[in-house]
């Protein structure tokens, strides 16, 4: 058995680690910081990461079971793609792009949401003990500090201010001519429905414990699937062709990647612990937490890889078409960045 501290105060959870430089960006104090050899930390980590292996250690040790894990290679490559990225801003299409990271920050401030989840007692739901787990610190630390990495804590931006920094950066000044309202609805943040989903378990299993579970499953697969745009927008916001800031923007999206590490690791290892222990209800009967989690874990990966990709790529073309529509030789380039993508690449 492992001999690492496997049970954590909140506050330990949501503590940084000392260092030598803060983190600005645009201006802004940003959380994390720098130590001495220049080397970027992220916020909330010190006993955080530790806690994490921990856990993941002593899961193997008593269930004999790998964490879950999902290969990036499972999602379709970011879309636009590198070379339609590169094509809008030589062309002087920038807005479709600077669309995209305020989108993706916008996304950021509503991920800080998780931490609205407050679940008190998580052993009444499963028959095996919870004590010295991820499963059983959710409440106290893990959503906290997720949803403080995401929306920033009091006086430090967290990631939302960070990705609209890394636009205005790379792009100068912030373009108040893009009418961002019009812009989020285009990409897909209008009013939409707002009906809850449909349900997917057992009508025994407590509604509030699936809601938490389908909105982990589907933030992870969201974290997960987001390295393709960390790679794809720090390839283009390097470029110091393309755009302003000598590397800056690139930078800050280099620190947000490496925020989001903590975040994958401690929701993949407590689905995993959900997924092998015995569910249980208030009535005493009893649920298989293998089949419970598939019935949330199947459905959700086809939609995120499937439907919900689809979407972003009818967005993503929305937003290009829009603004090519705005200049004269419009129609050409449409032309051209259709003719840059993967399909027609690889045909």
């Amino acid at each position: 058995m492992t001999t690492s501290q496997l049970i954590f105060t909140e506050a330990e959870l949501l503590t940084t680690s000392s260092v030598a430089e803060p983190l600005f960006a645009g201006g802004v104090r940003c959380h994390g910081g720098f130590v001495a050899d220049g080397s970027y930390v992220s916020p909330r980590t010190q006993f955080r990461t530790p806690a994490i292996s921990a856990w993941q250690e002593n899961h193997r040790e008593v269930f004999g079971t790998e964490i879950l894990d999902v290969s990036l290679d499972t999602w379709p490559a970011h879309v636009p793609n590198l070379a339609q990225a590169r094509f809008l801003l030589a062309a002087g299409v920038p807005e479709p792009l600077i669309a995209t990271l305020t989108r993706i920050g916008t996304v950021e401030g509503f991920g800080a949401n998780i931490r609205n989840f407050r679940p008190s007692n998580m052993q009444r739901y499963f028959e095996e003990d919870v004590r010295g787990t991820a499963l059983d610190h959710l409440a106290s630390g893990l959503f906290e500090a997720h949803g403080r990495d995401e929306a920033g804590w009091e006086e430090e931006a967290g990631h939302k201010d960070m990705w609209f920094a890394a636009r205005d950066v790379a792009f100068e000044t912030p373009r108040l001519s893009l009418e961002m309202e019009g812009m989020l609805t285009r990409m897909g943040f209008g009013a939409a429905s707002k009906l809850a989903p449909a349900r997917l378990l057992p009508e025994e299993i407590d509604p509030a414990l699936e809601t938490m579970i389908s909105v982990m499953i589907r933030v992870l697969f969201i974290e997960i699937s987001a390295f393709h745009t960390f790679q794809w927008s720090e390839s283009w916001l390097s470029d110091k062709q393309l755009v302003a800031g000598d590397g800056e923007a690139a930078r800050l999206v280099s620190y947000i990647r490496a925020d989001e590490t903590p975040h994958i690791q401690y929701l993949a290892t407590a689905l995993t612990e959900m997924r092998d222990r015995t569910w249980i209800t208030g009535s005493g009967k009893k649920f298989k937490g293998t089949d419970m989690l598939k019935m949330m874990w199947d459905p959700m990966l086809a939609n995120s890889i499937g439907a919900r990709h689809a979407q972003s790529q009818r967005a993503a073309l929305d937003e290009v078409t829009f603004w090519c529509a705005e200049r004269k030789n419009g129609a050409d380039l449409i032309a051209e960045y259709t003719s840059l993508s993967d399909e027609s690449a690889s045909q």
